[in-house]
């Protein structure tokens, strides 16, 4: 009889020792600074999987409406793992540190060599419905692949953003008149191999040509990885604040 309330009453210790270190071990798990999101247009067409930085969340007792950050990935980071999404720029920054903003990074599928505008405008148009976003402070920021899409983008939906910031990317010259008084920050590495800085400074002179605001910064010596230095400087981010679709 003892045995058998020696062997019950390790049990039951076992049970709460180990209960104990679970619970340990569930306090101690740290909340995800971005949360994996997925949007889908109205048409039922292939949509975007995204990570979500909302600052929003951890201050809800705050009620204000915040600056939106769309950041398009560069090829490399295509596929179906949003952790790819996190080695550069934005993503990768508020892993470690917060940044004024609410920002959507969405993952472009390994089958599409790039992005499409028309979806990039539908995840916004959902952002701005779903997060206390403030719709005169839309911003669109993107590298390699990515700067190609933010120029793609804001070429087609113009009105949608406050200002935007292609990094080592390229564009058609014929879209320069389209951007109208939306304000560019465009970067490029003079060095660059991948993504040649001619493609960078025929958009610059095209947008000067037509009139648009336009700023350009080109890195002596820097080859294709222009854009470490670009998230990094707290320039940028103040410069997209200071711009508001209101003041256009």
């Amino acid at each position: 009889m003892s045995t058998i309330l020696k062997t019950a009453t390790l049990a039951v210790l076992s049970f709460s020792i180990s209960g104990e270190a679970l619970g340990q071990k569930s306090e101690s798990m740290p909340t995800p600074r971005q949360t994996e999101e997925s949007f889908l247009p109205k048409d039922k067409s292939q949509g975007y999987r995204y990570l979500l930085y909302n600052p929003s969340s951890e201050a809800k007792k705050k009620k204000r409406e915040w600056p939106l950050l769309i950041f398009l990935h560069g090829r490399g980071e295509r596929g179906n793992n949003l952790n790819l999404v996190k080695k550069h720029g934005p993503p990768k920054i508020v892993e470690n540190k917060d940044l004024p903003f609410i920002i959507a990074s969405p993952q472009c599928p390994r089958t599409d060599l790039w992005w499409k505008p028309d979806v990039v405008a539908g995840l916004v148009e959902e952002l701005l419905r779903k997060y206390p976003v403030d719709p005169d402070k839309v911003y669109l920021t993107g590298l390699s692949q990515g700067g190609f899409g933010t120029w793609a983008t804001a070429a087609r939906h113009p009105e949608k953003f406050a200002a935007v910031a292609p990094v080592c990317g390229g564009g058609k010259t014929e879209w320069a008149k389209k951007f109208g008084p939306l304000p560019i920050w465009n970067f490029h590495g003079d060095a660059d191999k991948v993504v040649p800085v001619g493609l960078s400074r025929i958009m610059v002179e095209a947008v000067e040509k037509a009139g648009g605001r336009i700023k350009y910064t080109e890195y002596p010596g820097v080859r294709h990885d222009s854009w470490t230095q670009t998230y990094r400087n707290p320039k940028l981010y103040d410069w997209l604040l200071s711009h508001s679709m209101n003041k256009k």
